[in-house]
């Protein structure tokens, strides 16, 4: 039997907090909580999952983390209820962040799934679980 029972949070260093807190606040609608300007971080959630946002230091030689050859977050991925939401997801993004894949079957279907970049360059997957 497992020591753990699930995940509490999960951290992420980011480029800019307040663009990503945007990406994830207006564009997808979560919940924003747990602001401290003194680090800064703040932390937001869909009511399932909570993310915590961390501001990475501001220098001009700053490492993007590459998923092919550093160890690290290859990808974070959130699923979502319906084939529709997935495409209205994709519709609303795709002139806002850059987009990685739009819609597509994973692997020979039913599910389908996306792939966009925060602004910070976070790769972050949508995913239906097809019927």
């Amino acid at each position: 039997m497992a020591i753990t029972s699930g995940l509490n949070h999960l951290g992420l260093a980011v480029k800019d907090l307040r663009q990503t807190t945007k990406f994830f606040t207006e564009y997808l609608n979560w919940e924003e909580s747990g602001f401290d300007s003194s680090y800064p971080r703040t932390s937001v959630t869909d009511g399932k999952v909570r993310l915590t946002l961390w501001q990475t230091d501001q220098q001009p030689d700053l490492n993007e983390f590459d998923r092919r050859t550093n160890v690290g977050l290859h990808h974070i991925a959130f699923e979502v209820e319906s084939e529709q939401i997935l495409n209205e997801t994709y519709n609303l993004l795709k002139d806002r962040v850059r987009i990685e894949f739009s819609p597509e079957l994973v692997g020979s279907g039913p599910r389908k799934h996306m792939m966009c970049y925060e602004p910070g360059g976070i790769r972050v997957e949508f995913i239906w679980q097809g019927q």
